[in-house]
């Protein structure tokens, strides 16, 4: 009798056993393949936060380029108000980029999909923090500079004054075209002045944004290059 409950023992043991085993392949199969789906899907949104940045340093170059040109533009008419000479041909082109205001566009599909799945699913913590300041403080920053900041509204604070100013010397022809004008410039000493501030300070503020521009571009170029290392992995 003991024997057969020995075996009874030993088949229940072999049976709960199996079972055990079982499960816990199961489990851990079901487990392996949600890492794989969440690997897959990290490197899916990693590749896409990439390639978005990539294109912000293509906006971010042009915008660049514009503040250079606008600088260039108060140094042009800085000479034109004090009385030196300034090259004509180039008279309309200075005058556009004077007070040319620029906006900041960000691609930011790559991570809001990161944030709609969750921005845990980034396993690497550095990385992910570096991911959510550009995005969360770096481009905020940045966007609120150009746009909203009232010292970097060149068009709205200093086009009307400066033109009322300029107008007066502008040569026109029969077609309404500007083919130049007038030098020197007949401005009053009081308002050439005024100008003159105005220039610096429109210059000053575009050098300030320019070096937060630098700032933010060595952020994404490195924020690029720890992406596809992970990526790699």
């Amino acid at each position: 009798m003991k024997k057969i409950k020995l075996r009874n023992w030993k088949k229940h043991g072999f049976e709960f056993l199996s079972i055990f085993i079982a499960v816990v392949s199961a489990f851990a199969l079901n487990n392996w393949n949600e890492n794989r789906r969440d690997a897959r899907s990290e490197n899916k949104i990693l590749t896409e936060i990439s390639n978005g940045l990539e294109k912000d340093l293509d906006d971010i170059k042009l915008n660049v380029g514009g503040h250079k040109t606008g600088i260039s533009a108060c140094n042009y008419f800085r000479k034109a108000f004090v009385d030196k000479n300034i090259e004509t041909d180039s008279l309309m082109y200075h005058y556009f980029n004077l007070t040319r205001d620029f906006v900041s566009i960000q691609n930011i599909a790559g991570y809001e999909t990161l944030k709609s799945k969750g921005l845990e699913l980034i396993k690497n913590d550095s990385l992910r923090l570096k991911i959510i300041s550009i995005y969360e403080y770096d481009y905020n920053t940045l966007r609120k500079l150009e746009e909203e900041y009232s010292e970097m509204q060149f068009q709205e604070n200093y086009f009307k004054e400066i033109n009322e100013e300029l107008s007066p010397n502008f040569k026109i022809d029969n077609n309404g075209n500007i083919i130049g004008i007038d030098s020197p410039i007949k401005i009053q000493e009081n308002k050439r002045n005024k100008l003159l501030l105005y220039l610096w300070k429109i210059q000053s503020n575009r050098i300030f944004i320019l070096k937060y521009y630098s700032e933010i571009e060595k952020k994404i170029k490195e924020l690029r290059e720890n992406i596809n290392n992970e990526i790699k992995r």
